[in-house]
């Protein structure tokens, strides 16, 4: 497999004690804090790895039939130990309905597959989380 280096970033300013927002590259915003705020840094992670296998499973299934509802959910457990603070027990839930039909037999036919290859190679984020990748931090 070919090695996909394509470089991804974003930028985090402080808007006040606990609230920074994040801004991507093409201009789109997010506020994130520990007060209150719409997202915590743990959910945003969270939403990131249900929106990242969510993306994969639904261009899929869509293209066999639109679904009736399609949820993601992400829980975890968030935990201190020697380890230091840390999820562990990560779960992802796809609630997915299709309609009645050949078309929706044939998206739910494709979902558990689309699922698998999402979590096992797909899905960024997810793969990112699972295989560990280390952070370094720079002060400039």
């Amino acid at each position: 497999m070919a090695n996909d280096s394509t470089h991804r970033s974003v930028s985090l300013t402080r808007d006040a004690e606990g609230t920074f927002t994040a801004t991507n590259v093409r201009g789109g915003t997010v506020t994130i804090g520990s007060t209150d705020t719409d997202f915590t840094p743990v959910e945003l992670l969270l939403a990131a790895i249900a929106a990242c296998t969510a993306i994969d499973v639904g261009t899929v299934t869509a293209r066999r039939a639109e679904p009736e509802s399609f949820q993601v959910d992400v829980d975890a457990e968030k935990v201190r130990d020697e380890h230091g603070n840390r999820l562990t027990d990560l779960a992802v839930t796809f609630r997915v309905a299709f309609p009645d039909g050949e078309a929706g037999d044939a998206a739910r036919e494709v979902l558990p597959k689309i699922v698998a290859q999402s979590h096992d190679r797909l899905c960024t984020v997810g793969r990112t989380v699972e295989l560990g990748t280390p952070i370094a931090t720079r002060i400039e």
